[in-house]
């Protein structure tokens, strides 16, 4: 059973257009089922193209958290969305836990929100588990959550779904690692 997180919560994505990046594959892309008896981290992890997120998972402590029975929807930036970031932000990330933890949270939706659900919604503003809500909108034929782009989406996972993103999405600073 999906549950939906407040009124037309939106993961649109026009599939067509969609190009899955390396490390995930096509198979996995198109039929969700081919990934289906691993949880999001072992998703994650057999990619191979989310080493960065894994590994801040890790120090986040919330390898646990992600492998429970959920289901979650996980807006997964990839490394090579982490390596945007300015120079320091992973190393200051990964010094401060709590900081950390709110930044992979914002990552994370409770429950399994699939494209097809909610395709041709336009936009909503779906609460994540950090408690801020992510601005996701259809711009210009492309998914936009808090302006980084969809770049695969309907990886599935046993405990939920991926939506992989192009760049990394941050809370906003009043609440970032001050919960």
């Amino acid at each position: 059973m999906i549950k939906r997180i407040g009124s037309a919560v939106t993961v649109a994505v026009a599939l067509a257009a969609v190009a899955v990046p390396a490390g995930v594959s096509a198979q996995a892309h198109t039929n969700g089922e081919a990934h289906a008896m691993k949880d999001i981290v072992g998703v994650a992890v057999e990619a191979g193209t989310f080493k960065t997120l894994v590994a801040a998972v890790q120090a986040a402590g919330l390898v646990e958290v992600l492998q429970g029975k959920g289901p979650f929807t996980v807006f997964a930036p990839t490394d090579e969305a982490f390596a945007k970031l300015p120079a320091g932000t992973v190393e200051k990330l990964l010094a401060d836990k709590a900081a950390l933890t709110a930044v992979l949270t914002y990552h994370v939706v409770p429950g399994k929100i699939m494209a097809a659900d909610v395709l041709g919604a336009g936009k909503a503003s779906p609460t994540t588990v950090q408690g801020q809500k992510l601005n996701v909108r259809v711009e210009n034929g492309s998914v936009k959550v808090d302006g980084a782009t969809v770049v695969a989406a309907d990886v599935a996972a046993s405990n939920g779904v991926i939506h992989v993103l192009d760049s990394v999405i941050l809370p906003q600073p009043e609440t970032a690692g001050t919960r």
